[in-house]
């Protein structure tokens, strides 16, 4: 197994209490740079909460638990209404909710409740009548959004679990400087033929390789400059659609569990108890039974920034060194896997699943290593990018 000799020095983390590395918040500055939108264009934001018609006379803000709808409103609304829009010479700024999904990447609902408490269809009055459409929910949008964007020819971005912490950090940063930084990480992988993770937990090594079949990496760099798009955000990242993966993986539920899957032929086939709650594990493994495709390994991902750990897999997976995989739907990101595919349309999300220190104390990111034309790099070891990785960067 191939090694660096010498752990390079990581670049310096970001204390979330120090804010000092990133300029203040601006809308303006990233609505400017990521869609240097122009004139004329008509903007809107849509959130998602348990019961649209909280949306009539702004009602959901009287619910303090309600703190995402509670940004959509105060950053991006107000903000929109309150000289941005002029600024950039755009129109619109309406806002309008929808019903929670309830899952990642979930096909959305087409009811929308607008703030006079009018029941609207978000594919007849919402998606054809705007140019730029801001998400900001709880769950991710991206994936059906960009199907809509590419059918309706609007441009987005999708801004789910957005918290104090990402809007001084993830959303204040020159998406210019993110999107050159992650090019040159992406060329360093391109037409990669696989990639293989050790990883440790409880005393034992697991290897999961995942075949890449020399495809072009692509990045997600929060640029939506071109035709219709959707740009997620916080951005920062290189990613692969696999063509194949064998061998096994640790998983740390939500609750703290921790499983050990088993992965055949590109897909989890099979969940086992490692410490926890056997009930959540096999719950989980029942799914993969009766749902195959669910277990489909759709995404490897390679974060890019220097960012603080804002407590959001959104930003967190975008921090350099750390990695995810996804299971399930792939279709947004160059897959073939399709919502029609799955057994019940309630299992048809994009689930991310973060390797980090913060998200995954328990278990070990080892090594990453990179397998191209007969040469092998190691990426990333105990969850700091290696000499390979930072090189790219500084160079």
């Amino acid at each position: 197994m191939p090694t660096t000799a010498e752990m390079p020095a990581a670049e310096p983390a970001v204390d979330p209490s120090d804010m000092s590395a990133f300029p203040p918040f601006s809308l303006a500055r990233l609505l400017r740079t990521v869609f240097n939108p122009s004139a004329g264009e008509r903007v809107a934001i849509l959130i998602d909460l348990k019961d649209p018609r909280g949306m009539k006379d702004f009602a959901f803000l009287n619910d303090p638990k309600l703190t995402i709808p509670r940004i959509a409103y105060d950053t991006f609304y107000e903000g929109l209404k309150n000289g941005v829009l002029d600024d950039l010479n755009l129109r619109g700024g309406e806002m309008f909710a929808y019903e929670i999904t309830g899952g990642s990447n979930l096909d959305l609902p087409d009811l929308a409740v607008d703030s006079d408490g009018r029941e609207l269809s978000l594919e007849r009055d919402i998606y054809p009548n705007y140019d730029l459409i801001l998400c900001i929910s709880t769950y991710s949008a991206t994936a059906p959004l960009t199907a809509f964007a590419k059918q309706y020819g609007f441009r987005g971005a999708t801004l789910h679990g957005v918290n104090p912490i990402i809007l001084a950090s993830g959303l204040s940063v020159d998406y210019q400087e993110v999107s050159r930084k992650a090019e040159k990480l992406r060329l360093g992988v391109t037409r990669a033929d696989a990639v293989e993770i050790d990883f440790g937990c409880q005393g034992e090594t697991y290897t999961l390789r995942l075949e890449l079949g020399g495809q072009e990496a692509q990045k997600s760099h929060g640029l939506c400059l071109g035709g219709p798009d959707v740009a997620n955000l916080p951005a920062g990242e290189v990613y692969f659609v696999p063509t194949g993966a064998e061998g096994q993986f640790p998983m740390r539920y939500e609750d703290g569990t921790l499983g050990l899957m088993t992965v055949r032929a590109g897909r989890v086939v099979d969940a086992k108890l490692l410490q926890g709650n056997a009930d959540i594990v096999e719950e989980y493994r029942k799914k993969l039974t009766s749902d195959p495709v669910t277990g489909e390994l759709g995404e490897l991902g390679f974060g890019t920034q220097v960012l603080p750990v804002s407590g959001r897999d959104i930003q967190d997976e975008k921090v350099f060194g750390t990695f995810h995989i996804a299971t399930g739907r792939s279709d947004h990101l160059g897959g073939s896997l399709t919502p029609d595919r799955f057994a019940s349309k309630l299992n048809a999300t994009h689930d991310d699943i973060l390797f980090s220190p913060s998200k995954t104390p328990e278990i070990a990111g080892q090594q990453v290593r990179m397998f191209r034309g007969g040469e092998t790099q190691v990426l990333i070891e105990n969850y700091l990018p290696a000499a390979y990785f930072l090189d790219l960067v500084t160079h």
